[in-house]
């Protein structure tokens, strides 16, 4: 046997094995990713629900954003103060204090207060009910429909239906804004877990005709307005808006409200 006809093929394949893991290793220099070990440490802190409250895509999203010094270390309602004490010692720094916010249902018209214009009968779905005649089978086209998308989407069990409306438990509610999205009637904000007084009405019609539809509607008397020393309520049209940056939690636009619609 020839032995030049082994060793000329071995050393063929030794040298292109040589020349391709030369190659790799380039290429592996021009093409490889940095690790920010900041955000990967930052990211394990938070909750991993990929909710969107934080304005960010996702938990991923939001941990490069504070890694790279564009959010704030308290920027995820999920995780709380908690999460951001935890990333606020991984970044250097302290959490800046945050307001809480919470889900609120700016509607009070169960099914004793609110009136029916037809009976309903069909999927239990806000938004199907929503397409049927007058928005839903109430008579009020801007009150809760009660079918519970709100309820189905909330990850915290912080929403029951309670006699046809959606009630929120504020202690349980983390602000992710699920709720807020997926209500056709848009009756559903987020507002300061500190603040008592909340205007539960949604609609834009004239008092009079709230009155004659719902127990608990606002009737635009503006009392709210003129008796509130701090000018923090202003109307909008037929409804009262709170100022929560003015409100002091003084009470009196909810003693003064005739309908009990500020609660």
């Amino acid at each position: 046997m020839d032995v030049t006809s082994i060793i000329i093929p071995a050393a063929v394949i030794g040298v292109i094995a040589v020349l391709i893991g030369i190659l790799l290793g380039k290429a592996s220099e021009i093409f490889k990713i940095e690790v920010n070990e900041t955000e990967i440490k930052v990211r394990e802190c938070l909750p991993g629900n990929n909710c969107g409250a934080c304005g960010y895509p996702g938990c991923d999203g939001l941990a490069a954003a504070i890694a790279k010094g564009e959010a704030p270390v308290n920027a995820c309602p999920v995780g709380g103060e908690n999460a951001a004490d935890q990333i606020a010692a991984i970044m250097g720094g302290s959490a800046e204090a945050s307001v809480r916010m919470v889900a609120c249902v700016k509607c009070k018209g169960d099914c004793e207060k609110a009136e029916d214009v037809y009976r309903y009968v069909g999927p239990e779905s806000c938004r199907i009910a929503a397409n049927t005649p007058n928005g839903g089978p109430k008579a009020c086209a801007y009150g809760c429909l009660g079918y519970g998308e709100c309820k189905a989407v909330c990850e915290f069990d912080a929403i029951e239906i309670v006699d046809g409306i959606a009630v929120i438990d504020k202690e349980k509610c983390k602000a992710c804004g699920k709720c807020v999205s997926v209500c056709p009637r848009h009756i559903i904000s987020l507002v300061p877990y500190d603040k008592e007084h909340i205007v539960k009405c949604n609609s834009k019609d004239r008092g009079l005709d709230v009155k004659n539809i719902c127990k608990a509607g606002c009737i635009a008397c503006t009392l709210c307005v003129k008796n509130c020393e701090d000018s923090a309520i202003s109307m909008d049209g037929n409804l009262p808006v709170i100022d929560y940056e003015k409100c002091t939690n003084c009470g009196k636009c909810a003693a003064k409200c005739p309908m009990k619609t500020i609660s």
